[in-house]
């Protein structure tokens, strides 16, 4: 194997599929991550799937992919509008970070709009639906060869 993808999924998504799939859709947290290992595997790397609604899981899980992650693919969710100890746990992380919305954060209300956490990502995909999650782990493989 090439590497090991992060893939870190915030509040709230474990009932993805069933929660307002007018805005998120009707695929499930389980098909989106399905779909990130084919993505994942295709181009030889591993997935480390992993999904909280708490704060400190995700900032133990940045901590651990800050040696064992090629990159990371991370979903905060409502983490994105105030989680200072999550920003700076992505800081140290030196690998590329791709931050997933799967909503367009800018068509909704305007404190979604400005993520903190953006200012540790690679960069954004917001908008696109779940295929967002596989075309951050395009670019990732892109960046990493």
């Amino acid at each position: 194997m090439a590497g090991v993808i992060y893939l870190l999924n915030g509040p709230n998504l474990n009932l993805l599929g069933q929660r307002e799939p007018e805005i998120y859709g009707s695929t499930t947290l389980a098909e989106v991550e399905a779909r990130c290992q084919a993505a994942a595997e295709r181009h030889g790397f591993s997935l480390v799937a992993r999904q909280t609604n708490r704060e400190y899981e995700i900032i133990d899980w940045l901590q651990e992919a800050r040696t064992e992650a090629a990159g990371i693919v991370i979903n905060p969710a409502a983490f994105s509008y105030h989680s200072v100890p999550i920003l700076d746990a992505m800081k140290m992380c030196p690998c590329p970070i791709v931050e997933v919305h799967i909503s367009n954060i800018h068509r909704r209300e305007e404190w979604r709009a400005r993520t903190l956490l953006s200012q540790a990502a690679t960069g954004t995909i917001s908008g696109l639906g779940v295929a967002g999650y596989a075309l951050a782990i395009d670019y990732l493989v892109g960046a990493l060869a």
